[in-house]
Order: C-alpha cells, then sequence, then structure tokens
C-alpha cells in the first residue's frame, strides 16, 4: 500500500516536479563569484509555492568573505509526523561552478532532449533540491502511523568547502539530525568518500634585468625543481589504492600557477596551488606534514629563495559512522526494487559536505537523482545533463525510505 501511494502521488506530480528543477536550472548560481543569496531566495518561493515552510538563515557577511563568496543564504525546511523517531537531514547544494566552454545547449535553458534536461547544476545538485521535496511531498500524503521528522537542508558553499553552509548550520545548532542522506546519483549508494588538501605554494626570489641573471634569485628555477619532485611522487601514489571499491588511489594535480613580472625580468615570485586527494586510510594531517617536508626538501637547493606554503583546504575524508549501515541498507533495498538492478554500495574518489554531518556525529550517506557517474551526468563539464526518469524513480526511492526509517516499530 505504500508503495503504490507513493509511485502514484509522484505519477501525477512529475511535471510539477520537472518545472521546479526547471526553474532553479535557469536561475544562476556560479560560485565563483558566490552571490548565491538571490538564487536561495528564488529557491524559497519555489519551496512555499509547494506548501513548505522555509526557515532562512542568511550567512554573516564576514564569514561569506572569508570563504571567498559575496552573498549566502541557507534554506531549512522542517515537516515533523508523530513524537519519538529520529530527526533526517536531506542536503543538496545550490552553488555550481561556472558553465566554462564547450557547451551545446543554453546552460541556464533546462533545455530537455530526449528525456534529458540540460544545464548547469541540473546534475550536480539542483536536481536533489526537487529529489528532496518531492520525496517529502509523497511521504506525507502518507496515511501511516509516522514518528519523527524530515527536514530539508539547501545550502550555497559546497564548491568553496561547506563551511558556511551545512557546517553553519550544525555549528549554530540550527539542525541536529540523527540521519543525513546527501545528494548523489541514482545507481549507488556512497557511503565513503576521498578527503582533499589544497595548498598554495609562493616561492620568493630576487628580481633583476635579464641581461645580469645572476645578481638575481630566479623563483621560478626553483619551483621548477619542487613542481618535478611533486609530479615524481605521483609514480608512488599511483602505486597505493584504497580498500574501498569505487575510491582508487591517492591523486596530486598543480591546477593554477601564476608568476613574474615580464619577459626581460628574473621572476622574483612564483605561486602555485595543488590539489591532493587523501584516502579514507591516510591521515590528513600527515599527508599534509609529508608534503610540506617534501617541498622543503626539493627547495634545499636554492637557499637564497624562500618558500611560503598556505594551506587553502582541507576536507577530511567521509568514513562510515555507526547507523549509516542501516541507512545504507534501507536506501540499497528500496533502489534495487526500482530501479529493477542490483544497487549497492561504494566510494567516490571526490569529496562532498556529507563529511560535516559525519564530523559532528551523524551517520550519513550519499543519494540522490542523476545517472550512473559523474562522467555520464557532465558534471563540471560543458552540457551537464539529467535523466528525468532517474530524478522520478530517486525521489520514489528517497520517499519509500524516509517512510521505512520513520514507520513506527
Amino acid at each position: 500500500m505504500m508503495e503504490a501511494a507513493i509511485a502514484g502521488f509522484l505519477a501525477r506530480e512529475r511535471s510539477r516536479q520537472d518545472e521546479f528543477l526547471a526553474a532553479l536550472v535557469t536561475h544562476p548560481s556560479d560560485n565563483p563569484p558566490g552571490d548565491c543569496a538571490p538564487h536561495a531566495e528564488s529557491a524559497a518561493v519555489l519551496l512555499e509555492a509547494l506548501g513548505f515552510a522555509v526557515e532562512r538563515y542568511p550567512v554573516p557577511l564576514d564569514l561569506v568573505r572569508a570563504n571567498g563568496m559575496k552573498s549566502a543564504t541557507n534554506l531549512v525546511v522542517r515537516h515533523s509526523f508523530a513524537p519519538g523517531g529520529p530527526v533526517i537531514a536531506l542536503n543538496a547544494h545550490g552553488d555550481v561552478v561556472p558553465p566554462g566552454e564547450g557547451w551545446i545547449r543554453d546552460p541556464y535553458g533546462a533545455d530537455i532532449v530526449d528525456g534529458w534536461m540540460y544545464g548547469r547544476g541540473v546534475a550536480v545538485s539542483k536536481s536533489d533540491f526537487a529529489t528532496y521535496s518531492f520525496a517529502l511531498l509523497a511521504v506525507k500524503t502518507l496515511e501511516l502511523p509516522l514518528r519523527g521528522s524530515v527536514e530539508l537542508h539547501f545550502t550555497y558553499d559546497e564548491e568553496v568547502g561547506g563551511e558556511i553552509g551545512p557546517a553553519f548550520l550544525l555549528r549554530e545548532g540550527i539542525s541536529r539530525p540523527d540521519f543525513a542522506i546527501g545528494a548523489g546519483f541514482s545507481y549507488a549508494v556512497v557511503t565513503a568518500h576521498n578527503g582533499c588538501l589544497h595548498i598554495e605554494v609562493t616561492v620568493h626570489g630576487k628580481s633583476a634585468h635579464a641581461a645580469l641573471p645572476a645578481t638575481g634569485v630566479d623563483a621560478l628555477e626553483a619551483t621548477i625543481e619542487i613542481l618535478a619532485s611533486l609530479y615524481r611522487s605521483r609514480v608512488d601514489l599511483a602505486a597505493r589504492a584504497s580498500a574501498i571499491p569505487g575510491i582508487g588511489s591517492p591523486q596530486l594535480t598543480i591546477g593554477l600557477i601564476e608568476g613574474g613580472i615580464n619577459t626581460n625580468v628574473v621572476p622574483d615570485r612564483v605561486s602555485f596551488r595543488l590539489d591532493r586527494r587523501i584516502l579514507p586510510e591516510e591521515d590528513p594531517t600527515r599527508v599534509e606534514a609529508d608534503l610540506r617536508a617534501q617541498i622543503a626538501q626539493a627547495a634545499f637547493a636554492f637557499p637564497r629563495a624562500r618558500v611560503e606554503i598556505r594551506r587553502i583546504l582541507l576536507a577530511v575524508p567521509l568514513v562510515p559512522l555507526s547507523g549509516s549501515a542501516r541507512l545504507a541498507e534501507i536506501l540499497c533495498t528500496h533502489a534495487t526494487r526500482v530501479m529493477g538492478e542490483p544497487v549497492a554500495t561504494t566510494g567516490v574518489p571526490l569529496y562532498t559536505d556529507a563529511r560535516h554531518y559525519a564530523a559532528a556525529g551523524v551517520p550519513v550517506v550519499l543519494y540522490g537523482a542523476g545517472p550512473r557517474t559523474i562522467e555520464e551526468a557532465n558534471a563540471h563539464r560543458a552540457d551537464e545533463r539529467l535523466p528525468l526518469a532517474d530524478l522520478h524513480k530517486a525521489t520514489q526511492i528517497v520517499a519509500l525510505s524516509l517512510a521505512t526509517l520513520l514507520t513506527a516499530q
């Protein structure tokens, strides 16, 4: 009876759900620049049109600027059933990476072609605003003795670390959930993911005329040795792998580099940023310490150059907590039945806001709308897309899982 009621309600709501998602996609929320409060207000109005009471939590401007953004507002929706059950939080982020080049479709058009909706953020993770909102609407219609409450946490800083989004809601005591589900994809329940370290390395030298280079200190020459050492270390990283399926090996990428004054001047300063993905089995503190030591050792041959290292981000890996196995089992059971094929748990090599819930002691897994992989979704690439059939199925799965968790024992 429960499955039929949920499936019937969601079938009747498909057009409205698709329109809800399209409205989110057509309103830009690129981060950077991170001026995301207008999108949050637009999303709040859409949620209110669905009948939800929306709590708005503007993030103080000093915190917003400290996290490299211009504005952010966190949205919380709460619905309580009978007392005595768990509080379940559903979190998705509305900020997205800028579109970039190479799009065939309008990145803000929400075009639907052959059952796929196209647009920046349609899969990561505006889709799960729609998944979670309509799953909660479906559960509200059930005539069952449900106990507990469901909260929707819609935040806007995942692309810069989540510190003023989910971490803010938990740190300020705005929410104290017993379980959490974060945005994901339809064909696997994610229980673990990598951490990530971003550091900025700046090599300071001394400028000089190119006709007399020996009178200066070439910052680029020292930087080249440091970069060579880092790139050589990737061979050792590739030889290691996590025991968790889907995680793979630790990765190191130099993603940004700048420096120099002019073609005819010895460069007095070179700066670069690196991304080091951290396995769940690794100690993030040790990873950072080892990297700092490696950089210092590589620069040792250039004593006249000065090296400065600054941490930009340290995101700890997600590892399963007590209670997350039950959450994953419920989602896998319903997903396997609805998707018509086995849906199991896995890990992923990226990092997400789920780690903030785990850090607060909240069992959390990732599950939501989307195709099988971020590659198939074109996530963070041109022509990001989502199969609407997967959106509808994922919504049914989340609704069934919520009902199972809230059913009185």
